[in-house]
């Protein structure tokens, strides 16, 4: 089966039925906190500093420590800033993350966080060398530790192969949120049946804001906000979706807290929101579908 013009046929907004979200709210809002495994043993996923005389090192220790703080400060402060305001989080966590950022993973459980699964150890699926061990390894670990499997997926770098949604379906999972293409969750073929895509962002994401357009810090929230002030705009007429996809290393820093915490304050301050997980969203769009 082919990933795009087999599981996910063209579908036009205008040609979606109505939908209703609770309380009559306009738009749905979720936010993500990944939280990612970078291995020293390896080439970083990412990069802020360029190696000295364009010679890449390894161990790559400036780059590494640069995700490390972030597991280390920058997760702390995002907590605060989403719990002090009675919100829940998304939490998308490479599995091993359970056993080797305890600390980090009961702390996401205890703050009634949902799991979604987001690989083994962060790196692209194609890669994987048996990519169903590791998605069925990521569901496994996530059950053990919070008594429940992940109802979601988020793959490292929102990435799949022709396998991937088979597997997923295949170890239980009920949606992902790697197909960027909608403002309204939608149906994707799996061979195991239909597997429900919930709407992400590439652009309201701080890893395209911060690390990939290298934008100021205050950015990400100016992206945001004008994101959020049109979908709310347009949810007069059908029901939208907004994701807010954060990094501990990059919106967890000193310089960008701030700026996140105006955010989560200007959503609030609106009427007609819901601030949902993605599981609220799959269940919320199920029932209104009557699937």
């Amino acid at each position: 089966m082919g990933l795009l013009s087999e599981r996910a046929p063209y579908l036009a907004f205008p040609d979606r039925p109505r939908l209703h979200l609770p309380d009559d709210a306009r738009v749905a809002v979720w936010i993500i906190v990944n939280v990612e495994e970078w291995s020293i043993a390896r080439a970083m996923p990412r990069t802020v500093l360029p190696p000295p005389m364009g010679q890449p090192l390894m161990p790559d220790l400036p780059n590494w420590a640069w995700h490390e703080y972030g597991m280390r400060v920058g997760f702390w402060r995002l907590l605060k800033a989403i719990e002090t305001r009675g919100l829940r989080a998304t939490f998308a966590v490479n599995g091993h993350v359970c056993r080797s950022y305890e600390r980090v993973a009961r702390a996401a459980h205890d703050a009634g966080w949902e799991f979604m699964g987001h690989g083994f150890v962060q790196q692209p699926m194609h890669h994987v060398e048996d990519q169903r061990k590791a998605i069925f390894d990521t569901v496994g670990t996530i059950r053990d530790f919070t008594g429940r499997p992940p109802p979601g997926w988020e793959s490292p770098g929102l990435t799949e192969n022709d396998q991937t949604l088979d597997l997923l379906k295949e170890a239980g999972v009920g949606y992902v949120a790697n197909w960027v293409i909608d403002d309204l969750p939608l149906e994707l073929s799996t061979v195991h049946g239909p597997m429900l895509s919930v709407p992400y962002s590439v652009e309201t994401n701080d890893i395209v804001v911060h690390a990939v357009q290298h934008q100021p810090s205050d950015a990400f929230l100016r992206r945001c906000v004008d994101q959020f002030d049109r979908l709310w705009e347009e949810g007069g007429e059908n029901a939208k979706v907004m994701a807010i996809s954060t990094h501990p290393y990059l919106t967890g820093v000193p310089h960008r807290i701030g700026y996140f915490e105006e955010l989560l304050d200007y959503v609030l301050s609106r009427r007609q929101v819901a601030m949902m997980t993605g599981e609220e969203i799959a269940d919320w769009y199920r029932a209104e579908v009557g699937g």
